[in-house]
């Protein structure tokens, strides 16, 4: 075995620490290992923490008191008490292992335990990832990994199509981790990624969604696009988005459809946008390669319904892929609608209103995101400051809460069992009157105020009620001018 002579001192978390340092007071090996040392190396803050050993399961169960082991492949992850940010940290240990063929090429037939570290690190997927730390910074670096980082290359632990026959999901790992640090990927590895690539079909749906769901999360999902594309793993996973590849668009576009999604996405991630809004931009028009017409009389390509059909295709590709339910009903809502906001001199608030109920109030504003990522996507150049804060004041006029009656404390019925009214106009103008004290001094917006204050105004002449009641009429229109002169204001637009 190598050993790197490097000593360096690591930010491992203490309670993390104390995982390892208690396999070795008893005796035992414990090295992190996979992506916290990954990581680590490359000054970044890790996300899960791996620890592999000499130890069999059961021994480590033996040594912590909070534990669980709920697989086949000796992983027990061992659970810290709260930390100072109340969060619970899972240490997983697993002991160094052998693995028998991938008859599936997903899962292993066959596992058993080995006492050399070595079995361990060549079962790795990736030389980045296949670098052992043992605190205080001793590194165990068979197969050259920190070069590779220093490279900054993805490149499988030995046979490249060996390790993407074992697993294939491993392909579409190595253009995740890629994308994610901002690495090239090795060429042979590339090679071996291409010539296998339809074996990603055999992984399991949730496997496959959720390496693609990082994808793009990253920070440069497009290239991860791009690079399944050309690796051919695209072409198993979403065929729907490489007939965009060549379809010419109207003259409102400077890119094929392909390119127009990739570029929308772009700015999506650049934007740090959600995963939802994401998706969607990534889906918006997909469906025009299957709506698109020559028109003679524009003499351009039209794309009718393409929202439509593009909403239905988003929804079977994230139902294929097992997305959660609730995803697929939010991306679905966001590419019906992405061609809402296209003309501020067309659209009305009550139009406006109606796609508030359709998308929800909580994303109203991702469909806004969509819009200004599939403006940028189109090669023109950014969104039209007035014409985006026009559309942003729009929403948030219709959004405000309305001054109205349904404020107060009280409301016809109620006053019709302390005056024993009837149903008429009376009571309308005494909720405006009302409405007109509590908009001066919300305090007053009390039952027992209130109740008061109904048998003072029921016992005024009808005319002396009716004065008061189209006065707090005005007053509530003034306060409601009054805020939307200030969205207004706020958003710089008229």
């Amino acid at each position: 075995m190598k050993m790197s002579a490097q000593k360096a001192r690591f930010r491992v978390p203490k309670e993390v620490a104390q995982v390892a340092e208690t396999l070795q007071s008893k005796g035992l090996e414990a090295y992190f290992i996979g992506g916290c040392v990954r990581d680590l190396l490359l000054g970044r803050a890790p996300k899960d923490w791996d620890i592999t050993t000499n130890a069999t399961p059961e021994e480590i169960m033996g040594l912590f008191s909070n534990t669980f082991y709920e697989n086949e492949y000796g992983t027990v992850g061992v659970v810290n008490e709260k930390t100072e940010d109340e969060t619970l940290k899972v240490v997983e240990v697993t002991p160094y292992r052998l693995e028998g063929g991938y008859s599936d090429k997903r899962r292993p037939d066959s596992v058993r335990w080995s006492s050399k570290l070595e079995d361990d690190l060549k079962r790795r997927d990736f030389t980045i990832n296949a670098i052992a730390l043992k605190l205080p910074g001793t590194l165990v670096d068979i197969f050259e990994g920190q070069m590779d980082l220093e490279k900054r290359t993805v490149r499988t632990v030995g046979d490249p199509k060996a390790r993407f026959t074992e697993d294939a999901l491993r392909m579409l790992r190595a253009i995740r981790i890629a994308v994610e640090l901002g690495f090239t990927i090795e060429s042979a590895t590339q090679d071996a990624i291409a010539e296998n690539a339809r074996n990603i079909k055999a992984v399991a749906a949730e496997r496959v969604r959720d390496e693609f769901m990082r994808i793009l999360l990253s920070p440069n999902p497009h290239l991860g696009l791009v690079l399944s594309q050309k690796l051919g793993i695209l072409t198993h996973i979403m065929p729907e988005l490489e007939e965009g590849i060549g379809t010419a668009q109207n003259q409102a576009h400077t890119f094929d459809v392909f390119e127009h999604l990739l570029r929308t996405v772009e700015h999506a991630a650049k934007k740090n946008f959600s995963l939802e809004t994401r998706l969607a931009a990534l889906f918006h028009d997909i469906g025009k390669p299957a709506t698109r017409r020559w028109s003679g009389e524009k003499k351009d390509w039209t794309f009718h319904g393409h929202d439509v059909v593009g909403a239905k295709m988003a929804a079977r590709i994230m139902a294929r892929l097992a997305f959660p339910k609730r995803t697929i009903e939010t991306v679905t809502k966001l590419v019906r609608w992405h061609m809402f906001f296209s003309d501020t001199e067309q659209i009305t608030h009550s139009a406006v209103r109606r796609i508030i109920n359709r998308v929800g109030k909580e994303h109203i504003w991702e469909l806004m995101d969509v819009r200004t990522a599939d403006r940028i996507g189109t090669g023109r150049p950014k969104e039209s400051p007035y014409r985006l804060r026009k559309y942003h004041a729009m929403i948030d006029e219709v959004m405000r809460d309305p001054l109205s009656v349904g404020m107060l404390n009280m409301n016809g019925q109620k006053i019709m069992e302390l005056t024993g009214l009837e149903p008429g106009p009376k009571i309308g103008q005494i909720l405006h009157t009302l409405l007109e004290e509590v908009l001066d001094d919300p305090s007053k917006n009390t039952a027992k105020y209130l109740e008061s204050r109904v048998k003072e105004l029921n016992a005024l002449k009808d005319k002396e009620l009716h004065v008061l009641g189209e006065k707090g009429r005005e007053t509530k229109e003034q306060k409601e001018e009054r805020e939307i002169q200030e969205i207004r204001k706020k958003h710089w637009v008229s």
